[in-house]
Parts: C-alpha cells; structure tokens; sequence
C-alpha cells in the first residue's frame, strides 16, 4: 500500500479533500467547490486541477471519496448500503474506477433505511464520520449527532450504523434568513447568546413549526428582539426544534466543527440534554482511514 493518498468529502456545496500519510493528514484543500458548481462530465478535470500540486509532487495517488459525489447528480452514481451496515458492508459495496490521470479511485456508497417517524431515508458522507466515531470512541451504543445543511441523529450498535433520521435544519434556516419576510430588510447580524437561548426555550414548548417561527417577526415588531439579532433568534429556534426530538436526559455525541458543536451543546444545554462534542474532520478521516485499509486488505 502506498504511504500517501487522498481523503475526499465532496458535497453539494463544498469540497474538502486531505492529503493522508498512512492515517495522519498532512495537508488539506478546501474549496466552496460542491456539485452545484462544477458542470456537467466535468468532475474529473476540476479534480485534477484542484489536486494539482499534489499530483505533481507524489504522483497519481490512491484517492478515496465520500459524500453527493456518488449521488445521482454526482461524478458517479454509487447505489447506497442499506441499513444495518458496518465498515465491510461499506468497504464491499465501493466503486471502483480509474481517473484518467491514472490515479486508483473509490466513492463510498452511503447508507440508506427508515428513519424513526417511519420514513424512507438517506445519508452520504456522514457514514464515513459515524465509522471514525466509533472507532475514536470505542463504545457498545453511540447515538450521534451530525448537525449541518441536513443533520443527521444516528443510533450504533457494536460499531454497525442500525437507525438514522434526518433534519433539514440548516437549509431551513438558510431559506428563513434569505428568502423569507423573516430576514428581509434587516442590518448586519450580530452573535447574540441570549437571542440564540430565546429561540431555543421558545422551541422547548413544542409549539407548531410554521407558528414558531413567526414569532421571530412579531417578536421583533414588538420590541422584543433587536433586529441585528435575528439570525441567532432563528438558529435557537431551528435547533431547538430540531433537538425536540431527543429524549430529555439523553447523552449523544455531536460530531462537526468547533463553532457548530459548541452551538449544539449550548442549545442542549437549556433543554436537559448532554451532548459531548467529536471533531467531525478526525472522525471523517479516521471512518475513511479504515475503509482504505480494508481496501488494501490490512484489516
């Protein structure tokens, strides 16, 4: 097996790729490069060109991908593993091709069953973190949290992914803060804790979703809640609600970056729940990590 390879995350919306010496990453690329940017039969050349340097000085790396990049809209189509599935169910289920500069590539299937509300649903990219996860926190259960544009609340057993659902809670923001009379017209936003501890009591009470959130235009009309602080009254609103679906008293894992975590952990702290935070780039370059070994036949 060679030394160096390539660990990528290519979503919808962005793209981050980590150039890996055996486990350790040692460099990384990120860029606001998802799907919705690159044209159509064009994944390989952006590739090529994003990974130029890299290329360049080690050669046509291994390079193993996860994430909307083996999405029907991505580079290609990888049918997802259903529910349950561990590392070898991922590992077996990969597609293998070459780039045209020669480098051996693999994308992650991701992972697909029925949420908790009997529902059909889906996750790409966010498999590999729940893998790294259970290796980094060796434990019998893990119920985790995978906050982002479609966070994620996934139960484990014995290191093999049984159940998940997803929230919209990211883009459901987005669409209130910019496309919605909730966020015309406003100032520059500030951070504002107590707003953001607002928004989450005010989600607390269970009120329906649609009323819940006007409250934060009447709340403003009314005096309640300064205009520059209406992002941080939604974002309260929208993980609070989101968090409603947890059991009070319930530990989980939160697993993303430094600021999102901290900004569940706060939520959860006013809603009787605890939440330990995982670094969601370790965990995805730890999950990716035991799939290329298993690739290489080292497990």
């Amino acid at each position: 097996m060679k030394n160096h390879w390539i660990a990528i995350d290519w979503g919808t919306t962005n793209f981050r790729a980590f150039l890996m010496q055996g486990s350790q990453h040692v460099s990384r690329i990120s860029q606001p490069l998802g799907l919705l940017s690159v044209e159509k039969g064009q994944f390989a050349p952006t590739l090529q060109n994003l990974l130029h340097a890299w290329l360049e000085e080690y050669g046509s790396l291994p390079i193993v991908m996860a994430g909307m990049v083996g999405s029907q809209q991505g580079w290609h189509e990888v049918p997802y593993a259903p529910l349950p599935c561990n590392t070898q169910d991922l590992a077996s289920r990969m597609l293998a091709f070459t780039t045209p500069w020669g480098s051996p590539a693999w994308i992650i299937p991701g992972a697909s069953g029925t949420s908790s509300f009997s529902q059909p649903d889906v996750m790409r990219g966010e498999e590999v973190q729940l893998l790294g996860l259970a290796a980094l926190r060796p434990a019998t259960q893990h119920i985790a949290l995978l906050p982002g544009t479609h966070s994620k609340h996934a139960q484990m057993l014995n290191g093999e992914i049984v159940s998940f659902s997803t929230f919209m809670t990211g883009e459901i923001f987005s669409l209130l803060s910019q496309h919605s009379i909730l966020g015309r017209a406003l100032p520059e936003q500030q951070e504002d804790r107590h707003a953001f501890l607002s928004g989450v009591k005010a989600a607390a009470q269970g009120a329906p979703f649609t009323h819940l959130i006007f409250s934060a235009r009447t709340r403003r009309l009314a005096g309640e809640l300064p205009e520059s602080s209406v992002h941080s009254y939604l974002s309260g609103l929208t993980i609070g609600y989101e968090l409603l679906a947890l059991p009070a008293g319930q530990h989980a894992w939160v697993v993303g970056s430094p600021s999102l975590t901290e900004r569940y952990q706060l939520a959860a702290g006013q809603m009787d729940l605890n939440l330990s935070p995982a670094n969601g780039d370790e965990c995805f370059i730890h999950g990716l990590w035991h799939l290329f070994t298993r690739l290489q036949g080292n497990e």
